[in-house]
């Protein structure tokens, strides 16, 4: 079962997630908070695989709730719900280990897969939120060189393969991309996030952006 701590201010959106995903078979929702210093507390307590967790709360924001709550040992992966007048969060929270987005007018099917992702440690971005991703990435400017020297470590299979993750293929499609089994492109993916010291694919993708290794427009 995969456990859930849903975290938004509005109670109506709270109870309808936790309908829901409560009727899955593989999901459990374990609590809810309505800011998100509650979310702190409640994953605490609770120890869920996944947050749901809305940007815009009082108390404390989705933003510091998952740069404090991933910043704890052991620590649930973060699926961040968000609007298109939000997406200035997206990188910022992509940077402190959340592990996905997802536009709040998403289906409930879509939510219900989007937990099942990130609990299996993929990343999920959004096609439209990945447009304002790149956005900011381009605003970066020049790559950031004490990162560029973490490059170094990996073989340049591993580097192909941080390349295409970058770009928000799954595991079956970089296999089909390198004519090799899903399982070694998992084998490496596991390399890559270990060897750089990256919490999962969405710092994967962070990391390779900020090193010049993906542009955007690439």
């Amino acid at each position: 079962m995969i456990r859930v701590l849903i975290a938004d201010d509005q109670g109506m959106v709270r109870t309808g997630f936790t309908v829901f995903l409560s009727a899955q078979p593989d999901i459990e929702v374990v609590g809810e908070a309505a800011n998100g210093r509650e979310a702190v507390e409640q994953a605490v307590a609770l120890a869920p695989d996944v947050v749901l967790m809305d940007v815009r709360m009082p108390v404390m924001n989705g933003l510091e709730a998952t740069r404090e709550l991933l910043s704890r040992r052991p620590s649930p992966k973060v699926l961040i719900l968000t609007t298109f007048d939000l997406d200035d969060y997206v990188y910022e929270a992509l940077r402190a280990g959340a592990s996905g987005f997802l536009l709040k007018d998403a289906s409930a099917a879509q939510l219900a897969e989007a937990v099942r992702v990130v609990a299996a440690g993929e990343a999920l971005i959004a096609p439209a939120i990945t447009k304002r991703l790149i956005h900011e990435f381009a605003k970066l400017g020049a790559p950031r060189p004490a990162a560029g020297r973490r490059l170094a470590e990996l073989t340049e299979r591993e580097t192909e393969v941080l390349t295409l993750v970058a770009q928000a293929l799954s595991n079956q499609e970089i296999a089909d991309k390198l004519f090799v089994a899903e399982q070694t492109v998992k084998t490496h993916v596991g390399r890559v996030l270990m060897k750089l010291g990256l919490r999962d694919r969405a710092q994967a993708i962070v990391f390779a952006y900020e090193t010049g290794l993906v542009r955007p427009g690439d």
